[in-house]
């Protein structure tokens, strides 16, 4: 009988199997740690180009915040400028109304008749002076009801002194201002005439 040793056949073909086994599984391996470290790549260039757009996004917000900064500093100058205009049209309003009231006074005024002190605080006015005689104040109060500025007259005091020898009358009269704007400052003007 022949006997037919099939053994290394078989064990070629084994080892030619391990061997295609061990080739694939070292190709599977090499195209999975290629698949992976594309991925990680692609995922660390994501992560980079986020990170970018987070360093970008935060130096636009900072820009940001300075440009609000400045913002508020303009509005707060803005306001500021508002106030002092606001101050300077009231101050245009007081200094033409008491000046065009003491113009009116100093037309009204009799000759023998010297104001000593004008108050004005609000829209009540206190007006002290002397004059020769009685009838001169009177002419005075009649002048100033009048005209068109004041109103409410009344002679407060009218008395006799004596200054440089000779005998005059000092007087203290109260008025009203005709208009409804009441200034907010009091004036205290003394003037001789």
């Amino acid at each position: 009988m022949i006997k037919i040793n099939l053994l290394p056949v078989r064990a070629a073909k084994k080892k030619e199997t391990a061997v295609q086994q061990i080739t694939i599984f070292c190709i599977t391996l090499i195209v999975v740690f290629v698949i992976c470290g594309a991925l990680y790549a692609v995922k660390l260039g994501q992560i980079s180009s986020a990170k970018n757009d987070i360093a970008a996004a935060n130096s636009r917000i900072n820009e940001l915040k300075v440009k609000i900064g400045k913002l508020e500093e303009l509005k707060n100058l803005k306001e500021q400028v508002n106030k002092k205009l606001d101050v300077l049209s009231q101050l245009r309003k007081n200094k033409t109304g008491p000046a065009q009231r003491l113009a009116t006074i100093s037309e009204i005024t009799p000759e023998q008749l010297w104001l000593t002190a004008y108050t004005e605080t609000g829209d009540n006015i206190k007006i002290a002076g002397i004059a020769v005689k009685d009838d001169l104040i009177a002419q005075f109060m009649r002048n100033i009801q009048s005209s068109n500025d004041f109103t409410g007259v009344e002679l407060i005091v009218s008395e006799q002194k004596e200054i440089s020898g000779s005998k005059v009358k000092s007087f203290e009269l109260t008025c009203r201002l005709k208009s409804s704007v009441v200034l907010q400052p009091a004036a205290v003007i003394n003037t001789k005439k």
